[in-house]
């Protein structure tokens, strides 16, 4: 496959815009709907289970983000997985702190077991969770893991459980099972944003929506957050801060295009 692909995916998603549904983390969900628009999307948040089934008729993706854990929507995501899946609309899930609770690793185990996902996107500690590994240490959505094997547990994970397995780190991995995508854009700074991961699940969903080929998708989005990172890290004031670099990741992202993209990107492909 060319690298034109991963461009032209990005004009695809602007031409189509895809409606998000999100049932997402509340810490960031604004940020989350701006990134959606800044990609091309339409953003569409709810919490009323009563609703599902009427808005998943018409919607493009759904995204599952775990990330702010109450009651209700524990439950309300697993029927919202599985009208989805129902209904052939493709679900990504952002499993964020997977492994930070007994409720958080029981909430996933049921995701897991009932809806069938296009992508899941997260941290290592996150990924190896899923895949039933014990992880080094528990610091909630952070991830302190050793990423040496990123790529092995990527893939077999993805094989595992038929779906596209996006592993966010220093170097990002996006794999099938077969395909790989190793991913050098980002910058640490971007740490120091709340919901970087977050809104990347979102850039996710814009692609899902819009695209056959969910590898694709889960490149096209991962890479776009970090070449976004990088050029906000570029343009940052001395006087200017983390408020400052947000602002900057999501006016990066709207200003995307297919020959930035192509000019700015790192990434190594396998087997394409």
């Amino acid at each position: 496959m060319s690298k034109e692909v991963l461009g032209n995916a990005l004009e695809k998603i602007r031409e189509k815009n895809p409606l998000v549904f999100h049932i997402t983390n509340t810490v960031t969900i604004n940020d989350c709907a701006n990134i959606t628009l800044a990609m091309g999307g339409s953003p569409l948040m709810s919490f009323c289970k009563e609703e599902l089934e009427e808005i998943l008729s018409f919607t493009s993706a759904l995204v599952i983000n775990i990330g702010t854990m109450e009651k209700n929507m524990r439950d309300m995501v697993v029927e919202a997985g599985r009208i989805a899946n129902r209904l052939n609309v493709p679900v990504v899930l952002d499993p964020v702190g997977a492994g930070a609770s007994t409720m958080r690793k029981n909430l996933i185990e049921s995701l897991i077991k009932e809806v069938h996902f296009a992508v899941i996107k997260g941290n290592l500690a996150e990924i190896k969770t899923i895949a039933g590994m014990k992880i080094s240490s528990n610091r909630g959505v952070d991830s302190v893991e050793k990423e040496d094997n990123a790529k092995e547990i990527g893939k077999e994970l993805a094989k595992k459980l038929n779906t596209v397995i996006a592993i966010t780190g220093k170097e990002d991995i996006v794999t099938d099972g077969e395909r790989v995508a190793s991913i050098q854009n980002g910058t640490a700074i971007m740490g120091k944003v709340t919901g970087t991961g977050c809104m990347t699940a979102s850039l996710i969903g814009c692609a899902c929506g819009s695209l056959d080929d969910y590898m694709v998708a889960g490149t096209v989005g991962v890479t776009s957050m970090g070449i976004a990172g990088e050029i906000a890290e570029e343009n940052l004031l001395v006087s200017e801060g983390n408020g400052s670099l947000r602002v900057k990741i999501i006016d990066n992202i709207y200003n995307m295009t297919k020959e930035k993209f192509l000019e700015k990107e790192k990434i190594n492909l396998e087997n394409f």
